[in-house]
């Protein structure tokens, strides 16, 4: 673990910085329906009613096969990223910040890695860069990405206590802002808007 502050990659994101995610050349149906939303928390588009998830596959840590439908019962802040992806890296503390202040029983970041490479690139991240609170997994098959309509990483869907998306964000943000903490109370305790 390094001995310098995560301070000098959580926030490195601006108005003018153009890299706020890295993005795909592939298109999927799921993510192009139309829907009436509300702008959220730096720029979080949240549904005006719940969306149904396909079926989705992945691995924990220790290879143990999992869907979404493990969580359910739980709201879930649903990032999916790998560790090639430059703003992926720098708001992961971030998210290791939520999830060290509101993880628990009623909710998880479940910080997803599309890594073709495996879970030992995202245990090495981990390491590296201090993330203590996160559980580590993966999808080195990257279905993950087309089938809830991913078009670039880093990608979150924030998933209701029904394994139902009620909103998601395309690109970097900085999840443990006060904006965001109250999104995800909110998600928690089951209020919407």
């Amino acid at each position: 673990m390094s001995n310098e502050s995560p301070a000098h990659i959580r926030r490195p994101w601006n108005r003018r910085s153009p890299f706020r995610a890295c993005y795909f050349h592939s298109r999927s149906s799921y993510g192009c329906r139309e829907s009436s939303e509300v702008r959220g928390p730096q720029g979080f588009l949240i549904w005006e009613s719940p969306r149904t998830l396909p079926e989705l596959a992945f691995e924990d840590e220790d290879g143990r096969p999992l869907t979404l439908a493990d969580f359910k019962g739980k709201a879930i802040l649903l990032n999916i990223w790998a560790t090639w992806c430059l703003p992926c890296r720098e708001e992961m503390p971030t998210l290791d910040s939520l999830q060290a202040q509101l993880g628990g029983e009623q909710f998880e970041v479940v910080a997803l890695s599309v890594d073709h490479a495996g879970i030992s690139v995202v245990e090495k991240f981990y390491r590296k860069t201090g993330i203590q609170h996160l559980r580590q997994y993966i999808d080195p098959s990257t279905l993950a990405t087309s089938t809830l309509g991913i078009e670039g990483v880093p990608t979150t869907l924030l998933i209701d206590h029904n394994g139902r998306e009620i909103g998601r964000l395309v690109g970097a943000a900085e999840w443990d802002s006060p904006a965001m903490m109250d999104l995800m109370t909110r998600a928690i305790d089951g209020i919407r808007n």
